[in-house]
């Protein structure tokens, strides 16, 4: 297992132990040492081989010994009897909002629930308001919970799809047989949540069943799904899918453009085919059958350009093959130059150890410097996020004059002085107007108080984005992918708002979050919207989800000057002054 993994796993015995009513003190070490581990940077092998675990804060002799396990078996006797001993059903109830470890357990110990199924039953037949600290809205939010679970069971966050894809994929581009090989799928469109993954390789007819030998023993395979001729299907140990398709080197280019979709791009591909005479499929062109009519011989491609080449059609990045306009843009050569990782200079919205961020100041703004960018933005919460470490206005004070001291001893990078602020429940801010004004900037989010109607929610983040002091939105619908949906808000009058006063809204680049929605993004830039990739950090490798949120700019149509994070440094100090009330520039 890798640190990643350990991590996940040591997290998940956390809240298994707490399941189980364990020592609260036990439930926090595990806790702790997931943090940990996800942050450390030695090599996790080499610290077990060494015997040095336990040099590692907060790691003791038991837990370094349950990571040694974990690093050369794989697995863990503790962590297996652990998780059996507790049901199934419990385990996913947790899945449900608003469903601790220690509600699923008073649902367990009261009424014997142990499926999500028989609390759907219960709630349906209004029989949890009977149990205290449960009553009427209680069941009615975790019907809707359960609801939106259900419509979302088969779905992944796209950086777990990523990263199996391109686990899988790197292990194909090393075989000799195998000429080319691509992501295709959502995958490669970069949407937020993934079905399953899919691959298109070039090999001969001859080479075919090594290469598929190669994919379905390869070590993240749990089983295999079905195994022809052209294609295998494998379930991978975090139970997601991933189909594999081999073809012949000129059907290449025509099979990834297929594959990667959207279906209705695929539609619109065939369709101005046909307006040429052709046929088009996954496997080529061909004579439509009244083709005749047009001269000249079926186009022979190379790769997609020669595709969208073929049919008048300037080249579609795959991010924009959602049919959202993108064949009129190319008609025109009007597709727009995408953002990409390297276009980014910066970040905002990055928390430190001052609230519940993992690394410190420095620890922050090293990552940083070592990406490559130019800038960082710090904005730990502001004092009602208490369950975060929110700070009180003498503690961001104190942070303030801490970058400031930074600043006068660095060269050729800068800190940035901001606050998460909490958008309280009217909409109005957590810190007083005086302290807000000493702030470079100022991301508002909310964090509370999530049932509102769509009026209501508007409402809050209107009034927040009309405050003079406020920069940005922070993850502006509160969503959590696969966990919870956000708080249901007219994202047209709000992007609306934010733009005609001069305030930016923020793609959250967390990859549970990825939030603002694309779909709103092309409409975001119509309207001269300012956009921040913000990856939302709570650690240094936080920093590097960066580029889920610039894949979901890319899906908005967003190029570098749609972004003011793209900007330099002087550029963007620019922007934030003159995004200050005029009495504190």
């Amino acid at each position: 297992m890798d640190k990643r993994e350990i991590a996940e796993l040591l997290d998940e015995m956390g809240t298994l132990l707490e399941l189980k009513g364990e020592n609260p003190f036990r439930v926090r070490a595990y806790r702790n040492a997931a943090l940990v581990i996800s942050t450390i940077t030695a090599d996790i092998a080499q610290l077990v081989s060494a015997g040095t675990l336990t040099s590692v804060k907060g790691v003791g002799k038991g837990l370094a010994g349950l990571i040694a396990e974990l690093v050369t078996t794989g697995t863990s006797k503790e962590f297996e009897e652990l998780r059996n001993s507790i049901p199934a059903g419990l385990r996913e109830m947790l899945r449900i909002q608003g469903l601790g470890p220690k509600r699923v357990r008073v649902l367990y110990e009261k009424m014997a629930i142990t499926t999500i199924d028989e609390l759907k039953q219960a709630c349906e037949e209004h029989r949890l308001r009977t149990i205290g600290g449960f009553g009427a809205k209680t069941e009615e939010n975790i019907l809707h919970s359960i609801a939106h679970l259900a419509s979302t069971a088969s779905k992944h966050l796209y950086s777990t799809a990523e990263e199996i894809a391109g686990i899988m994929a790197s292990a194909l581009r090393e075989l000799p047989t195998v000429r080319r090989c691509e992501v295709a799928g959502s995958v490669r469109r970069r949407k937020e949540l993934i079905g399953d993954v899919d691959l298109i390789a070039s090999v001969e007819a001859k080479h075919r069943e090594k290469v598929f030998d190669r994919f379905t023993t390869h070590e993240r395979v749990a089983s295999v799904i079905a195994r022809g001729e052209t294609k295998s299907s494998v379930l991978m140990k975090n139970g997601m899918q991933c189909d594999l398709r081999l073809v012949e080197a000129d059907e290449y280019p025509f099979a990834l453009n297929y594959f990667t979709g959207s279906k209705e791009h695929n539609v619109g591909m065939r369709s101005r085919a046909l307006k040429a005479g052709w046929s088009l499929n996954e496997y080529g062109f061909s004579k439509a059958p009244d083709g005749a009519r047009r001269s000249g011989p079926i186009p022979r491609c190379r790769d997609e350009r020669d595709i969208y080449a073929a049919l008048g059609l300037e080249y579609i990045p795959p991010e924009l093959r959602e049919d959202q306009g993108e064949f009129e843009a190319a008609e025109h050569g009007h597709i727009p130059k995408l953002v990409t990782p390297d276009d980014i200079r910066g970040t905002f919205h990055c928390h430190t150890t001052a609230s519940d961020g993992v690394n410190t100041l420095d620890e922050m703004a090293a990552a940083a410097e070592a990406l490559g960018w130019q800038y960082l933005g710090i904005a730990d919460h502001s004092q009602a996020a208490t369950y975060a470490g929110g700070l009180p206005p003498s503690r961001a004070k104190a942070q303030m004059k801490a970058i400031d001291r930074w600043n006068e001893r660095a060269k050729g990078f800068r800190i940035f002085k901001g606050t998460e602020c909490d958008i309280l429940a009217d909409g109005s801010l957590d810190y007083p107007d005086a302290l807000l004004a000493q702030f470079d900037y100022v991301v508002a989010s909310i964090h509370s108080r999530f049932k509102m109607t769509q009026a209501e929610a508007t409402a809050r983040l209107v009034k927040a984005l009309r405050h003079p002091h406020v920069t940005m939105l922070g993850h502006p619908t509160g969503r959590l992918l696969l966990e919870r949906e956000g708080y249901p808000v007219d994202m047209t009058e709000v992007v609306t708002v934010a733009a005609g006063e001069g305030k930016a809204i923020e793609i959250n680049a967390h990859p549970m979050r990825l939030d603002i929605d694309w779909r709103y993004l092309h409409f975001a830039k119509q309207k001269g919207l300012r956009i921040f990739i913000n990856p939302d950090a709570h650690t240094t490798e936080g920093l590097n989800d960066v580029r889920f949120g610039v894949g979901i700019a890319r899906k908005g149509w967003l190029e570098p000057s749609d972004i003011v994070n793209c900007g330099t440094t002087a550029r963007v100090a620019a922007i934030l002054r003159d995004m200050k009330p005029s009495t504190v520039r």
